[in-house]
């Protein structure tokens, strides 16, 4: 995203690959990706840099004027936070859900060993607890949040791969 800036002042916004008229001509949708960083800065055009924009799950976000800093025009955020009960709530069942379907796949082999009086593969048992373990652990340091930045600050789960996991390739040129 540019702007165009007149005796340092914030004028307008240049979104990329859309024509724009500035000064009575008219210039072409790809004129700011072609253009040279020389050319931008004679017409008074310049970078926007966005500030950090806190999650849309656990604040109420809004952009804040453009402000021009050294030639800059930068774009940050107010962040309020949203209910810290509902939040929690809201991250309770998401992991829930989660574990749910990460292991839902594999339930069949539960009922099949529960009918024909056998076992689950010791791997597959092994994984399966390992995921009722890391959504217990992430519960619990949901439930130990008592503000909403620190829900926030939580970090995700990095679920186990199951047994039949294979990683990818990665080819290096």
């Amino acid at each position: 995203m540019f702007a165009i800036l007149k005796n340092n002042k914030f004028v307008n916004f240049l979104p990329e690959n859309t024509p724009f008229k500035l000064d009575g001509v008219q210039y072409p949708q790809n004129w700011l990706n072609l253009s040279t960083p020389q050319e931008k800065t004679k017409l008074g055009i310049v970078d926007v840099v966005y500030g950090q924009r806190a999650d849309d799950k656990y604040y109420w976000v809004s952009e804040d004027a453009p402000v021009v800093d050294n030639g800059v025009v930068k774009v940050n955020y107010t962040a309020t936070p949203k209910d810290l009960a509902e939040c929690l709530k809201q991250a309770l069942s998401a992991v829930n859900a989660q574990a749910y379907s990460i292991l839902l796949p594999s339930d069949w082999m539960v009922v099949k060993a529960y009918e024909s009086s056998s076992n689950v593969p010791t791997e597959w048992s092994a994984w399966r607890q390992e995921i009722r373990d890391q959504a217990a652990n992430q519960v619990t340091a949901i439930s130990a949040c008592t503000t909403v930045d620190q829900l926030a600050a939580l970090p995700s789960v990095e679920w186990a791969h199951d047994p039949n996991y294979v990683a990818p390739v990665v080819n290096e040129v």
